[in-house]
């Protein structure tokens, strides 16, 4: 299935291309690392490079004393809950919500997600793990010159982009500019097609652990994944791909490239999308939402406060759980991450949690 506009994509077939050995763990592929690895400096969402985190912080209880979750119920209907990584403000209203999701039944259920830093790892064996964006922009395609270019935006725009005392009408023209002078930088370097899959090949793209589990069972269970992303929606398919869950369920929304007929990049696709216009407003037109009015059930899955309004444009919300990745500042997000978020996770490399939750919906009562 294909909807408009263009930059919207569906796949009806699961294209061919064996990852090998890495797979299970997201890998696309790369040699093993071990568990204990240490925990990765961070990197922004927006068009990527590293920054080193703060140390996580424990000043705040977890599920704890009243309001552990297994106490509600929600420990016991899903025992991921009761993870270290784990925090819930309102755990029974979580677990109201989840038992709504298992009565309502799979017909009305549907995933919408980010996908940097959401469904992909944040970092592993003490590195940070590209972004969409950061793949092109670090990889041989890309001059010297065009590197220092795309690090000396991200040094001037992140902090803009992260910091508190600014307001959303103030960050969002100056986001539309960083993407907008991060995407004349690339079609500069005259990118081919061609290069695509070779690019995200030699990368250290990684999906988080478990993500073969949540992709197999959204699409056994016909459950509509909608990926909506600011980043590089060539280089996020071809992850996908290459892992082997590019599945018929599978439909993404982000920034395309436009190919010459000698398979040159020429332009990005339109509408623009940075971390402050996942919304309705660059849906208006594709009938996406629309078309799955019954799917009243929501999960939605992010990793910043750009992602929160994801599921904007879904007619009739019954029900919405959203739950976030917090993998960076954690001690100093975390109030705003609990106040948004019902679940949050904090430095959690897996979908384990994501996971326990549609074992219990999708299995039959």
């Amino acid at each position: 299935m294909h909807l408009s506009p263009s930059w919207l994509v569906a796949r009806d077939t699961q294209p061919p291309s064996p990852v090998g050995r890495g797979a299970e763990r997201g890998r696309i592929p790369r040699p093993q690392h071990p568990a204990n690895a240490p925990r990765a400096p961070p990197v922004p969402p927006g068009p990527a490079a590293a920054f080193r985190s703060r140390p996580r912080g424990r000043s705040s209880p977890r599920l704890r004393g009243p309001g552990r979750a297994e106490q509600n119920g929600a420990g016991e209907m899903v025992p991921e809950l009761e993870k270290a990584t784990v925090r819930i403000r309102q755990p029974e209203r979580v677990r109201e919500i989840i038992q709504s999701f298992r009565e309502q039944g799979v017909a009305k259920l549907q995933v919408i997600s980010d996908f940097d830093m959401t469904l992909t790892r944040f970092g592993c064996n003490g590195k940070r793990c590209p972004t969409s964006h950061n793949i092109l922009d670090t990889s041989r395609v890309i001059s010297e010159d065009g590197k220092k270019k795309l690090k000396d935006l991200l040094h001037y725009y992140y902090p803009i982009e992260i910091d508190p005392n600014r307001t959303l009408e103030e960050k969002c023209p100056l986001m539309v500019e960083w993407w907008t002078k991060a995407h004349e930088l690339l079609v500069q370097q005259k990118i081919h097609r061609s290069d695509i899959a070779q690019i995200v090949r030699e990368s250290e793209a990684m999906l988080r652990d478990g993500f073969k589990e949540f992709f197999d069972q959204l699409h056994k269970n016909n459950v509509p994944l909608f990926i909506f992303s600011a980043g590089v929606g060539d280089i996020l398919e071809e992850i996908i791909r290459q892992a082997n869950v590019f599945y018929s369920n599978v439909n993404v929304v982000s920034n395309y490239m436009d190919f010459s007929d000698d398979g040159v990049l020429t332009h990005f696709k339109g509408p623009l999308i940075h971390t402050y216009n996942k919304n309705n407003t660059v849906l208006q037109g594709t009938g996406y939402f629309q078309q799955l009015s019954t799917r009243t059930s929501i999960i939605l899955l992010g990793d910043s406060m750009g992602d929160l309004t994801m599921a904007d444009g879904v007619p009739n919300v019954e029900n919405i759980l959203k739950i976030g990745f917090l993998n960076d500042k954690v001690e100093e997000r975390r109030g705003k991450y609990l106040d948004s978020y019902d679940i949050v996770l904090e430095s959690d490399e897996t979908l384990d949690v994501v996971n326990g939750i549609l074992r219990y919906i999708l299995t039959e009562t």
